[in-house]
């Protein structure tokens, strides 16, 4: 066993010891999940930030780059980016303002019981694919620096993130997300400053023209929208992101700090999208270009400052994958089980919600080994279910026009024409497809229940 692979372990001991003590607190599920409402605008900034850097936005984005240019840069890190800041900007304070648990308690609030049960399973799949890109990460990296072989490093990684996700509630996160933010930031700087410096300066003066484009010729705007839709809406939605502004003091708290995360990830993100550029003159005919970032650290990084790296795609990991399970697994317990179980004791509650995170981690774990590519897991994360939960959102949220009916009509219809467009059609643009008819659905449906003759009184 190398030094670098103790480093990762010792690292990930470190934040695991970190949990422990900020957990120790924790008596219920409301306190696991929401922190006790007592974020400031620093713990949601970094988290937000942290939620969403996660390893994919460093390797899988880079990787893009390299193989496509600046068009590769258009879905992460910039229209995640301008996600997290509109969510800061027109949702944030009026989501945190409700005072609801979860993201499906509005549902339920604001149509029925049967709706909230739905959301949790329409996102569910994409919460999962997400975590299962992130041990994927957490599996390569590994793997790369001990040599153990995928599936034993895989194995290992979903270990060690179901560990971790389980003992620590949102205030433990929140606190980790800062440090390993920090960590992150020192990685990715250090090893931009030195790859600038392997380069000549910027890199940028004998750079193709074609690859400084950000929409390609073969590429329509319509395609172009539905790459940022993509992203955005499903942003949106994301009950990850969400998990964490409900956990703010107040409703401005909420706002101010995802604005901040979101302004942080677009700076951030901007060193990728160099590295990818800058890739192919440094290491040309790479035939897994998701390894780029890492062959690029392992090349020209000093030893130490090769461990520090390490660590800050492994402080990604952990800060992501720990939202991926932690979110969802609060809806299936507080919004599936305890309804089914109302009876149930704080305890029970809280170590109810801890053996989903456990649940769900398994069935990452088998995301993770079944697939090929992180890109591909993150892409179908963000579509999969979201397009017709973000137009039922919007008419939750914005108006009192429709109901129960319209919302069943609208996630179904949306799933069903974006699985329908993608992998049977072979449409160019299945989410806004998704969009448009879903939105469709929920307005047909509502006319046809107001115009549906009412029970005459007895």
């Amino acid at each position: 066993m190398n030094a670098i692979l103790f480093a990762i372990l010792g690292y990930v001991a470190l934040q695991f010891l970190i949990g422990i003590w900020v957990s120790r607190k924790i008596s219920s599920d409301t306190d696991y999940i929401l922190a006790g409402r007592s974020l400031g605008v620093p713990l949601v900034m970094f988290s937000v930030f942290a939620t969403f850097f996660g390893s994919e936005a460093i390797t899988a984005s880079a990787a893009a780059v390299y193989d496509k240019g600046l068009s590769g840069a258009v879905v992460d890190p910039l229209a995640y980016a301008a996600a997290l800041i509109i969510v800061g900007v027109f949702f944030a304070a009026r989501l945190r303002a409700k005072e609801v648990t979860t993201f499906a308690d509005i549902f339920r609030n604001r149509f029925s019981p049967g709706v909230e049960k739905l959301i949790v399973f329409m996102l569910l799949p994409g919460s999962l694919f997400w975590a299962a890109a992130q041990i994927r990460v957490f599996g390569v990296v590994l793997n790369a620096n001990a040599g153990i072989g995928l599936a034993a490093a895989l194995l290992l990684a979903a270990t060690v993130v179901a560990v971790y996700s389980v003992v620590g509630g949102l205030m433990a996160d929140a606190v980790t997300d800062a440090l390993q933010a920090v960590v992150v930031i020192t990685g990715l700087v250090i090893l931009g400053i030195i790859i600038a410096g392997q380069a000549g300066g910027s890199g940028f003066a004998a750079m193709p023209v074609e690859r400084m484009v950000l929409r390609p010729a073969d590429t329509s705007w319509l395609q172009m929208l539905e790459k940022i839709a993509v992203p955005v809406c499903g942003t949106i939605v994301a009950v990850e992101l969400i998990s964490r502004f409900l956990g703010a003091r107040t409703p401005a708290v909420a706002a101010t700090g995802t604005m901040a995360g979101g302004g942080m990830y677009l700076l951030l993100g901007l060193i990728p999208i160099y590295l990818g550029l800058v890739g192919p003159t440094l290491l040309p005919g790479l035939t897994d270009t998701e390894e780029l970032v890492p062959k690029l650290a392992e090349k020209f990084l000093p030893p130490m400052l090769h461990v520090i790296f390490v660590g800050a795609i492994i402080s990604a990991v952990l800060s992501t994958v720990h939202a991926t399970l932690h979110a969802p697994a609060a809806q299936i317990s507080h919004n599936i089980i305890l309804s089914l179980r109302p009876d149930m004791g704080p305890r029970t509650r809280l170590w109810t919600v801890r053996a989903s995170v456990a649940a769900l981690s398994v069935v990452a774990y088998l995301l993770a080994a079944q697939s090929d590519s992180i890109k591909e897991l993150v892409e179908t994360a963000s579509a999969f279910g979201s397009a017709g939960v973000f137009v039922t959102m919007m008419f939750a949220l914005f108006t009192r026009y429709g109901g129960a009916s319209s919302a069943y009509a609208a996630m179904s219809v949306g799933l069903l024409v974006w699985s329908w467009s993608k992998y049977v059609y072979g449409l160019s643009t299945p989410f806004l497809a998704a969009v448009a008819l879903s939105t469709l659905a929920y307005v047909v449906t509502e006319e046809i229940e107001q115009r549906r003759p009412k029970d005459a009184a007895i």
